[in-house]
This record gives structure tokens, C-alpha cells and sequence, in this order.
């Protein structure tokens, strides 16, 4: 949506995802007046980042968007990024938010007491500023890609759209987090040859002892466990997510399974020389920690239904359906047939438009449950913000909560100095 955007305003929420529209319900129920910018459209990465049968990998009743809930008739199924877009489209209509849609910011600074937010419309300033933009901004491909043959069509998996869009041959995906097996299975099913490169990943059930595991580790406070109390601390926010599918209704992902329907997985990336692709000898590792990470979270549910004596159906432990048969230090990409790399391998954040001081050494926000150093900067969204539900629909409301709190402090302190 399209509207006026005056030159000052209280409170400034930069992106338009699900974390800046649930700090703007959370803003609208407490009357404090502000805007949210976003670059794009509102759902921008849902929309135009994802592929085509991309869909939810947690079951539809985690969708609880402040004040919208999941309202469908398949709480236990997973929507698909038709859907997923509808979802955010109708939580935009549901409040109508004061959004500013088309208009990003360019620039963020200090300007005396207030903040200064640059944008291709003028200046702006601002009481207070949340950050709500995430930690996914730029595709990441490796240098190494520079050195492969000519011929080799690369794209990073932002562009990635469905097996069609590659030229006839085999296909070689790098990286096995959830977008790289997912996307695989995608090239997979479609009956295209795929070499996967294995990293180190876990990998989660989908569904065990009755159960979808989500609702499972949801009863057993996975999602609302803080950074504070998990075993890594902060380290935790690094760890890459588990891989499983909610594709067809929802299953595991097994990539023993697919080896042995003729993928061909290869250990870790290493080098590129002399027009061959070079890998690490530790596939079987990779598989081996995936599975060890599978076994111990049914594992994990065992002692809660023995502990809580729930009827269920009998425990069991994934064993491999397959394993390497020697290693292959290398490969020939244009003699296999490779016509097309698919870069899985994530994305890196960019925040050089912030011009303040609120990062640590590695470039990420300095914060304490979104609460920045700075007073009156807030940060939403990013993935372990504060929970594992943090950077999904499940837990981005109540962060947005807790902000909204901490805003409503910070304003009131201004407006004391300023009278004072």
C-alpha cells in the first residue's frame, strides 16, 4: 500500500515481513503511532525468495501471527508459499498497519536525540527505530565458483524456481540445510541426476510415535527455551536448522535413501582445480552426526512420554539404509554430464546501511532480547532473537510483545527529558 509518510514519526519499523507487521499489531494495540518502511512488498521473501513447491517445514498451527492465528481446516498440514503469501497478505488486511510499501531506508543514523532514516522519498527522523529486516540479506556463493567451467550454469537457491528452469543434464547442489535438501529432493522427484554435497546439518523426524515431532518438541518447551538457558548460549545462533520436509504432507528427509535411488552424495566442498571439483572425506561423518541428531531427539521423546506415561506407539531408532562405498576425492563436472550448480549456501547479512554503533566484532547486532546497546534501536526477528521460535511464525509475536513494552519505556523517557 501506498501512503504519505510524514517527515518525523515516533517510531520507525524498517521491513515489512512477519517481524515488522507483528511489532506494528503490537504498536496499533497500544496507540503508539509509527510506520513501518518496506523495500518491496509486504512478504517480500516469501513471494519472490522461495521456490516453486517450496512449502512450511512446521505444521500450520505454529501460523500465530499476533492477533491471526491459523483459521484453516489443515492445522497439522503444511502450507505451501501460495498459501504462505495469502497468510501474510490477509494479516496485512486484517489491521491495516500504517506500511509504507515500495519505500526502503538507505541510511540510518544519529542526528542530535532523534534517528535519521534516509530514504529516496528524503529524510525521516525518528524517537526510536526497530530493525526488523531479519538476517538473511545477501545470497552467499563461495569465490570458488569463479573457477569452474564456463559451461556450468550457476544460481544461488534465492533464484532457484523448479527443475525446468536448468538446462537438460545433471545437477550438482551445495549445501544440505534445509533449502539445499529440499531443492534436491525437488531435482530428485523430478527425475533429474543429482549430486548432492553433504555438510553438516542435522537432520529431524517428521513424524514419530504418532506424532508430528514439532508437536512433540513443542510440549516439551523446544521452541520457548531462551538463548540464556540453552546448553550453547549464543553459539546456538549459529547452528543451521534441521532438515525434514513438509512436501506431500509432510515427511523425512533421508539422504541415505536417496543415494540408494541413485543420488550421488559427495562429503564437503574443498576445491577447484584444474576443472575438477575437488571434496573433504567426510561424507559418512556428516550422514552419521545427521542421524546421531535424529535418534537423539526421539530419543528425547521417549523420556517425555515415559516420563508423563502417554500412550503412544512403540519407540524405534532410524538405522542406515545406506553408506559410502569408498571416497571419491573428485570429479570431472562437464564429464558427468553437470549442466548446472544450485549454490545452497545460505545468505550473509548486510547491515552497512546502520550506520551506529550497535555491532559486535562479527557484525551482528549487540542485543539482549532485541534491546540494542543504543537506546531507543530495537532488533525483531532474527533467528534465536531470543527463543527457537524467534524467526518463525510461532515466536515472533511474543518478541514483538516484549518490545513493545521496551519502546512504550523508552518514549515515555524521552518525552520526561524533553520536558524536563
Amino acid at each position: 500500500m501506498t501512503r504519505t509518510v510524514p517527515r518525523h514519526v515516533p517510531v520507525a519499523v524498517i521491513g515489512g515481513g512477519q517481524a515488522g507487521l507483528s511489532m506494528s499489531w503490537h504498536l496499533k494495540q497500544a496507540g503508539i503511532d509509527h510506520v513501518v518502511f518496506e523495500k518491496h512488498r509486504a512478504g517480500h521473501a516469501w513471494r519472490d525468495q522461495r521456490w516453486d513447491s517450496f512449502c512450511l517445514v512446521t505444521p500450520n498451527w505454529q501460523c500465530l501471527l499476533p492477533g491471526h492465528p491459523y483459521a484453516g481446516d489443515d492445522p497439522h498440514g503444511f502450507m505451501l508459499k501460495d498459501e504462505i503469501v495469502a497468510y501474510v497478505e490477509d494479516y496485512v488486511r486484517s489491521f491495516s498497519p500504517p506500511l509504507r510499501e515500495g519505500l526502503g531506508v538507505d541510511r540510518l543514523s544519529r542526528l542530535g536525540g532523534r534517528f535519521l532514516l534516509e530514504t529516496a522519498e528524503g529524510a525521516i527522523t525518528a524517537d526510536a527505530v526497530v530493525l526488523a529486516v531479519g538476517g538473511y540479506h545477501t545470497p552467499f556463493v563461495p569465490r570458488i565458483a569463479e573457477r569452474l567451467p564456463e559451461g556450468v550454469v550457476q544460481i544461488h537457491s534465492a533464484a532457484y524456481r523448479n527443475p525446468d528452469q536448468l538446462p537438460e543434464g545433471a545437477v550438482m547442489v551445495v549445501g544440505s540445510g534445509q533449502s539445499g535438501c529440499q531443492i534436491a529432493e525437488d531435482l530428485h522427484l523430478a527425475g533429474r541426476k543429482v549430486h548432492l554435497v553433504v555438510g553438516s546439518a542435522p537432520r529431524c523426524p517428521r513424524v514419530y510415535r504418532g506424532r508430528d515431532a514439532v508437536d512433540w518438541l513443542a510440549d516439551l518447551g523446544q521452541y520457548d527455551l531462551p538463548v540464556s538457558e540453552h546448553p550453547l548460549k549464543e553459539k546456538v545462533r549459529r547452528k543451521a536448522n534441521h532438515y525434514l520436509t513438509g512436501r506431500d504432507g509432510g515427511r523425512d528427509i533421508d539422504l541415505r535413501r536417496f543415494a540408494a535411488e541413485g543420488m550421488r552424495l559427495h562429503g564437503r566442498l574443498d576445491d577447484v582445480a584444474g576443472g575438477r571439483i575437488r571434496f573433504r572425506d567426510d561424507l559418512a561423518q556428516n550422514l552419521d552426526a545427521a542421524d546421531a541428531v535424529y535418534n537423539g531427539i526421539c530419543a528425547l521423546i521417549d523420556r517425555h512420554v515415559e516420563d508423563n506415561a502417554i500412550a503412544a506407539p512403540p519407540p524405534s531408532r532410524y538405522e542406515p539404509v545406506w553408506r559410502p562405498d569408498g571416497f571419491q576425492e573428485s570429479l570431472d563436472p562437464v564429464a558427468e554430464g553437470i549442466a548446472a550448480i544450485v549454490w545452497c549456501t545460505g545468505f550473509r547479512p548486510n547491515w552497512s546501511w546502520v550506520d551506529l554503533p550497535i555491532f559486535d566484532g562479527n557484525g551482528y547486532p549487540t542485543h539482549e532480547r532485541g534491546v540494542t546497546a543504543m537506546p531507543g534501536v530495537f532488533t525483531l526477528g532474527l533467528p534465536w532473537l531470543w527463543t527457537w521460535g524467534s524467526g518463525r511464525f510461532v515466536g515472533v509475536g511474543r518478541d514483538a510483545e516484549y518490545l513493545r513494552a521496551r519502546i512504550a519505556e523508552h518514549l515515555s523517557a524521552a518525552e520526561l527529558r524533553a520536558t524536563g
